[in-house]
């Protein structure tokens, strides 16, 4: 019996919702607070006669840290779900702190103005000492590691698929499959196809600064920065097909080089057709993703936030949205003194989701494992005061609740290697 507060109401806090009131004996009451309230209501009423979990709702500026403290003191939890946007990672870990609650989120943080000098000063030191350039990186949730330990709370990071699921793959791959594992390829397949010409299948500020921004990886310990988009590589995917991918920069790669150091080489692929990144690259040549405000007709506005109010709403793609997604990660090592590889990974399908949530699979992919996480919390079957990621605590209760409640993992010991 628990008490949770669910901060967002988009395409993935929907999902998680949802996933959360099927276990109504662990989620006995939610509360759903976003900007937007009536977005939390409409969420309820939807759910009123299908849970016994007891739903309120309420209002809250989550940029605002006196906001979300006054509702956390005022709603009590045990545990916020962080489903916002990362730009709010640390207003909402600040207010945790301030009430002895625990946290966990979905994405690790960036700022939203990235022309800030304070913050740029801090990034310019970083991608010098570190040797990569992305925006989002751990290092601003990681100082808070002492404060957390010291508050006896837990403070749970990018519990999502990629990142979160891919790093419990990872765990559950050292601890069961491998004494040495040499090499991590995640692979990030959206086979789905929604018919729009184009569209972002989660929040476009934050999907489109990824995939434009520079792609890495980890060799031999060392970031190795690339051109964005300028490794590619096909790859045959169960139950969807010969797919192009691309190889970028991703935050679990972060997290996983450090917790896992004796792995040679950390890379992350995600597919793209070409119209995708036709659109992108145009739009980015027009300045389309930019973060810093323009004047228009004596209003200042940001391209990237306009442009995100003229696409579609990726939590209204679920009903036109057919195919499957796969998400995995393949490994080679050494176990008992014998070479091997190993695949882990998921498939879903689109509509199979929304007829179960009424979301596309990408929020689904997201909300589920969000949902898991919270569990582990909640249950205590993941317990220790600090700050942590996925592959830090034990993967096998994480992956049985996961393939209890939607997203089953199948396994391939002999796949196809990415060269």
């Amino acid at each position: 019996m628990s008490r949770v507060l669910v901060i967002g109401c988009g395409g993935v806090a929907n999902v998680a919702v949802r996933k959360c009131c099927q276990v109504s004996d662990v989620f006995s009451e939610l509360c759903i607070a976003s900007r937007t309230k009536s977005k939390c209501d409409a969420l309820a009423a939807s759910l009123a006669d299908k849970t016994e979990t007891k739903i309120t709702t309420a209002e809250v500026n989550a940029d605002n840290v006196q906001e979300v403290i006054g509702l956390i003191r005022s709603y009590r939890p045990e545990l916020v779900m962080n489903i916002a946007l990362p730009y709010q990672d640390l207003t909402i870990m600040d207010a945790c702190l301030a009430c002895g609650v625990h946290y966990m989120d979905t994405a690790n943080y960036e700022p939203e103005d990235t022309d800030d000098p304070a913050w740029r000063k801090i990034y310019e030191k970083r991608c010098k000492e570190a040797g990569f350039s992305a925006y989002f990186d751990y290092s601003w949730q990681w100082a808070y590691r002492e404060r957390f330990e010291k508050a006896g709370l837990t403070a749970l990071l990018g519990c999502g698929f990629d990142p979160g699921v891919t790093q419990a793959y990872c765990a559950y791959a050292k601890k069961h499959e491998f004494d040495r594992i040499d090499t991590i390829d995640i692979l990030d397949c959206n086979g789905g196809d929604h018919g729009y010409p184009f569209a972002t299948n989660f929040n476009p500020e934050v999907n489109l600064r990824e995939v434009s921004a520079p792609g890495s990886y980890i060799e031999n310990g060392k970031w190795v920065e690339i051109p964005a988009m300028s490794v590619k590589r096909e790859y045959d995917f169960d139950q969807v097909g010969r797919k192009d991918m691309y190889l970028l920069h991703h935050e679990e790669l972060e997290s996983l080089a450090a917790n896992f150091p004796e792995v040679k080489r950390l890379r992350f692929f995600m597919t793209f057709g070409q119209s995708y990144l036709t659109h992108m690259k145009c739009l980015e040549n027009i300045g389309m993703l930019s973060t810093v405000p323009v004047d228009f007709e004596g209003t200042e506005i940001v391209p990237i936030k306009f442009l995100k109010a003229l696409l579609p709403d990726p939590a209204s793609l679920g009903p036109r949205t057919h195919g499957k997604t796969n998400i995995g990660c393949i490994f080679t090592g050494e176990q008992n003194g014998k070479k091997k590889a190993y695949y882990i990974y998921n498939i879903c399908d689109h509509q199979e989701c929304y007829r179960e949530v009424e979301s596309q699979a990408v929020s689904y992919t997201t909300g589920v494992p969000a949902m898991c996480g919270a569990l582990m919390l909640l249950t205590k079957k993941w317990d220790k005061a600090g700050v942590y990621t996925v592959e830090e605590f034990d993967p096998d209760p994480f992956l049985d609740a996961l393939d209890k409640y939607g997203l089953p993992r199948r396994e391939n010991r002999a796949p196809v290697l990415v060269d």
